[in-house]
């Protein structure tokens, strides 16, 4: 496997050992990251701040910790990431973006 979206190499335990156990169902994740990936315009940086918004907006920390890990891989300054959190108050509310800049603090 080599997508856009493969696992880091330090993944958490859960999403590794599934992906141990169910290589085929994990392979086929992988290429459906890579086909989303491949499916439009954005790049790089613009991609990731987007998926970060979105594992925010789902409340999801596990994914948040995720694309904040991944960012910070790819050279991604960690104010952008931030602000990614703070432009989501107006949307997603006030506790909701707070969670999303205390996972994203988890790390960055």
């Amino acid at each position: 496997m080599s997508h856009d979206d493969d696992p880091p190499e330090e993944m958490p335990s859960t999403p590794s050992q599934f992906a141990r156990d169910h290589p085929a169902v994990w392979d086929a994740y992988a290429d459906l990251g890579a086909a989303t990936a491949e499916a439009g315009p954005l790049e790089g940086e613009e991609k990731r701040l987007v998926k970060l918004a979105l594992a925010i907006g789902a409340q999801s920390e596990g994914a948040v910790h995720s694309h904040v890990r991944r960012g910070l891989d790819e050279g991604l300054d960690p104010a952008a990431m931030r602000q990614v959190a703070i432009l989501s108050i107006p949307t997603l509310g006030f506790p909701e973006a707070m969670a999303g800049l205390s996972w994203i603090n988890d790390l960055a």
